[in-house]
């Protein structure tokens, strides 16, 4: 099993959400976070006054899947979240040990 980690831009979440579960994905974890890259934030003009935003916000998918779907899962969140420009944001991809359905005690895959 592996955790995949998207850090995407918030209007993309709708888009990405429908392409993955169209490619089988049955839950995932949704975080808004803040942060910056290359980027290093953006300059706004708010009432005349300049002023820099510094820590962007974005959106932290996290997804764990079978191995299986790993490359197709990767390939659906870089075509949908892509739009070509700076701050599209990042994938990480982690293994993971195990899992543990709380409700019922189940182990493993069938617990995703």
């Amino acid at each position: 099993m592996k955790k995949i980690e998207c850090i995407i831009r918030p209007f993309k979440l709708d888009e990405v959400r429908e392409a993955l579960m169209e490619v089988g994905v049955q839950g995932m974890t949704v975080s808004e976070v803040r942060g910056f890259g290359r980027q290093r934030g953006h300059k706004e003009i708010y009432r005349g006054s300049e002023y820099t935003i510094e820590f962007v916000p974005k959106l932290k998918l996290e997804i764990v899947v079978n191995e299986d779907i790993v490359e197709e899962v990767i390939e659906t969140v870089l075509k949908v979240a892509s739009t070509g420009k700076i701050g599209d944001g990042k994938i990480f991809i982690t293994p993971v040990e195990e899992v543990i359905r709380i409700r019922t005690g189940e182990r493993g895959v069938t617990a995703i």
